[in-house]
């Protein structure tokens, strides 16, 4: 298509920022909802869980600690990060499509698109890692039973990390981060592309697409995403919370354990808030980010 514009991974960098912020100020409540459920304790013989599911941990969540301080609780972190990350994520789409193409214009396949979201995926990483376990941390704490609040804030918590265990500490779970996120970035992506193309109409160029044709794409690739990421999720937050030493070989411990005391079902614990989270959350990034991305290339054309 001669019209089609060439992928500029630095203007995908800043629109990228722009819809990362969107994604988490629409999802944050039901990431903490998510993370709540997946690292409740297992309940007891005879004794009824923590949360019976997810209505019932938000109603629990509300009641006992309201909405800044219990649903948004841990925001800090990822809107600190989320917006460099999501920033490098689109970039690293971008350098991924642009290492694959002969010529700037050039259509990818799928497949090429997919290879692109895993790079993005390798991408985001470095970042990724510490926000996630910072953010689980200040998430799990206020699930503590006798009221005991051990990280005042986002820099606190990395503060005590480091003192703890240095970046080592950190960037706990970077292995099960990557694990999660480079086949989910793929399909992220992937999706997305597709249903770009499928709602385009004939004739029509897909940066012309309709605000509510690219929600509903947005939204239907952040539930592709989840349900490549889901497992080791579950596996990265169960990691990212625990003590010291309680997983020496990572990963893999954390999930002969699950398998052991709570079977495979448990790998799919705190799903629900993820679907519900991920089609408003995802819909919010890609809009922001085609937002963004139109005003960048009004500015800057070339």
């Amino acid at each position: 298509m001669s019209g089609k514009p060439k992928v500029s991974p630095l203007k995908d960098f800043f629109a990228g920022g722009f819809g990362g912020c969107c994604l988490v100020v629409v999802g944050h409540p039901l990431d903490t909802i998510k993370v709540r459920l997946q690292t409740m304790p297992k309940p007891a013989a005879g004794q009824a869980p923590m949360y019976t599911g997810t209505f019932d941990c938000a109603r629990k969540i509300f009641v006992n600690e309201g909405v800044t301080k219990g649903l948004y609780r841990g925001m800090g972190a990822p809107l600190a990060g989320v917006s460099p990350m999501f920033a490098i994520c689109f970039f690293g789409f971008g350098i991924g499509k642009r290492l694959q193409q002969k010529n700037p214009t050039d259509e990818l396949s799928y497949f090429q698109l997919f290879n692109a979201g895993v790079i993005s995926g390798i991408f985001t990483t470095a970042i990724m890692a510490p926000g996630e376990r910072i953010k689980c941390l200040l998430q799990v704490q206020a699930a503590n039973p006798t009221g005991n609040t051990q990280y005042k804030g986002p820099i606190d918590c990395a503060k005590q990390l480091y003192k703890e265990g240095g970046i080592r500490s950190i960037y706990k779970g970077t292995a099960a981060t990557l694990l999660r996120d480079l086949p989910a970035s793929g399909a992220y992506f992937t999706t997305y592309e597709f249903f770009k193309n499928t709602l385009t109409p004939e004739g029509k160029s897909k940066s012309d697409l309709s605000a509510g044709r690219t929600l509903f794409a947005g939204g239907l690739a952040g539930i592709m995403n989840w349900v490549v990421a889901i497992p080791p999720d579950v596996l990265k937050s169960r990691l990212q919370t625990s003590p010291a030493g309680m997983y020496p070989r990572g990963v893999r411990d954390v999930f002969k354990k699950l398998m052991k005391e709570e079977g495979i079902t448990a790998l799919y614990r705190g799903a629900t808030p993820v679907f519900i989270r991920a089609f408003p959350a995802n819909a919010a990034c890609f809009f922001g980010y085609e937002f963004a991305l139109k005003v960048i290339n009004k500015i800057f054309p070339n």
